[in-house]
């Protein structure tokens, strides 16, 4: 076995991981746009149902960020301890967000002078850990400085200007699959309002990637030199097919047809995009420095873990995919 081949261990818990990533973008996504979308108005109404749209399941979305990285953590250690190293601050504002915008979830029902501070940890929160997750992917694709198998760069190596307008590109990212969702789960004036959002906010995505690209031509030049993307040309079919999905949430919000595909191009969106991705890294974890075989644990480790996660993991994909299936269908009363 050479550096350059992955066991079929380590390439079945690097898909592990993968998937779990894929899947907390999209479920996690949709609640934090939910987030901050509720932060754009100020009709109480509109926020109740908001927040009765993401009740049942915005908890257990969050087990998959759980799944990242403790299967990081035992997995592929090196990787989690460069990730820690350079990502510090926004892994540590992160988990702020997340614990801030959870409690003011559970708060502000019961809270009366108080609300609006609920109301605001509840918005922020989610602009929060949409934005640093956002920076983290462009700071990733600009390449993370690694020496001696240790992050070798500053706490701030992460901010640059490309960096940022993915991190804001995330945060109306996740605000157009909200939005989305929030149609799918809606009826009557909360519909109309979300309908009259999505073609903006996909405007808006498309208009800070295109600045991130002009950025990585530019201001932060060579940000993603490094990638393989020109290497494999077959693989631009998939920003391809981004581009293709963004138009056609925008021609499917105005048309109205039915009321979840705006949600479901959203995905096929974010799905590309998430490939364009892996065509960019592969066969890097962490880029352009840690590939997926000299990041692996040892194989005893993994076929140890491997016995642990065919019996948990399907578990909990079953839990998830109950829960969906519980709470399917529009929300009339809300579930709180």
């Amino acid at each position: 076995m050479t550096a350059a081949q992955p066991s079929n261990l380590a390439l079945f818990w690097a898909a592990v991981i993968a998937l779990a990533i894929l899947l907390y973008v999209v479920l996690d996504g949709f609640d934090l746009g939910v987030g901050i979308l509720f932060g754009s108005t100020a009709d109480e109404e509109h926020r109740l149902h908001m927040m009765n749209t993401i009740a049942p399941f915005w908890d257990g979305n969050e087990t998959w960020l759980v799944i990242i990285g403790a299967g990081l953590l035992a997995t592929f250690p090196v990787v989690y301890a460069v990730f820690m190293g350079a990502f510090y601050l926004p892994v540590l504002l992160l988990l702020v967000g997340l614990i801030f915008r959870g409690i003011a979830f559970e708060f502000r029902f019961r809270a009366q002078r108080m609300r609006w501070l609920w109301d605001w940890g509840f918005f922020l929160g989610s602009i929060v850990v949409a934005f640093v997750q956002g920076a983290a992917v462009g700071a990733l694709m600009r390449g993370v400085p690694v020496a001696n198998d240790q992050f070798s760069g500053t706490s701030f190596e992460w901010l640059h200007p490309f960096s940022v307008l993915t991190g804001i590109g995330l945060v109306f990212g996740y605000a157009l699959l909200g939005a989305g969702w929030i149609v799918l789960k809606s009826e009557d004036t909360l519909r109309e309002w979300a309908y009259k959002r999505i073609p903006w906010l996909a405007l808006a995505v498309f208009v800070v990637l295109g600045l991130a690209f002009a950025a990585s031509l530019t201001v932060d030049a060579g940000a993603v030199a490094q990638s393989h993307l020109r290497d494999r040309p077959w693989g631009s079919i998939f920003p391809a097919v981004s581009i293709a999905a963004l138009a056609g949430v925008v021609v499917s919000a105005r048309a109205r047809v039915r009321d979840g595909m705006a949600f479901l191009l959203t995905v096929l969106f974010i799905v590309a995009a998430y490939l364009t991705l892996g065509v960019m890294f592969w066969p890097y974890m962490v880029p352009y420095a840690i590939t997926v075989a000299s990041a692996a644990a040892p194989d005893a480790s993994l076929q140890f873990l491997f016995y642990g996660g065919v019996m948990v993991l399907p578990v909990i994909l079953i839990y998830t995919c109950g829960v969906y299936w519980v709470f399917r269908g529009k929300v009339k009363r809300g579930y709180t």
